[in-house]
């Protein structure tokens, strides 16, 4: 039998068809906090940057929930916010570039790599796949991460992304290329490994 699929946000898209939104705001949120950190996390490449930039994301979302009309689903509409936001960002930075010694979550980093170092099993793999999208051209990072790490259909990257199908696939092809390459010249837990 040919069942109707449900919407994975149709208990959201309840609330705001009832104006309820302040209810849809916190469904919404709970639901889509980490996904949306994660995608700054790979735009920005700085935690704490991501972390601002994630709450300004909400934000705005809380501000346009009223004028969400269901043309995308809500999955989608949420990213691009989120990807909009970030390239903007992004965008004005590369205007004005600074270099700092001082540089946010440099602390952070430090620790993370002496952990790494006095126990290489802890949070290997974590460190590696960072560190690997890091290193990724920006061209090809949103499309990996989306279809590898959200588990996005080719057709739900290229709306999200807003390029065609073909552009995602050939974007996952290259970007595959690429990280091979990079993982060959992988750090730190290559050399703690027991």
């Amino acid at each position: 039998m040919n069942e109707l699929r449900q919407s994975p946000d149709e208990d959201i898209q309840r609330q705001l068809a009832a104006r309820n939104y302040r209810d849809a705001f916190e469904q919404l949120l709970e639901r889509y906090k980490e996904k949306v950190f994660r995608l700054c996390v790979s735009m920005m490449r700085n935690e704490s940057h991501a972390e601002d930039m994630a709450q300004e994301i909400f934000v705005r979302i809380w501000k346009a929930l009223p004028g969400f009309q269901g043309q995308a689903s809500l999955s989608t509409w949420i990213y691009a916010i989120s990807r909009n936001r970030c390239l903007t960002d992004l965008r004005k930075q590369s205007h004005r570039p600074t270099i700092s010694l001082d540089e946010p979550g440099g602390e952070a980093a430090l620790e993370h790599f002496e952990a790494a170092d006095t126990d290489p099993l802890a949070t290997g793999a974590d460190l590696d796949i960072e560190w690997m999208l890091n290193q990724l051209s920006e061209k090809y990072r949103p499309a990996i991460t989306l279809f590898y790490l959200e588990q996005r259909s080719y057709e739900e990257v290229a709306e999200m992304l807003g390029v065609p199908v073909g552009t995602v696939k050939t974007f996952l092809h290259r970007g595959k290329k690429e990280l091979l390459k990079i993982a060959g010249r992988q750090p730190i837990r290559s050399r703690c490994e027991v």
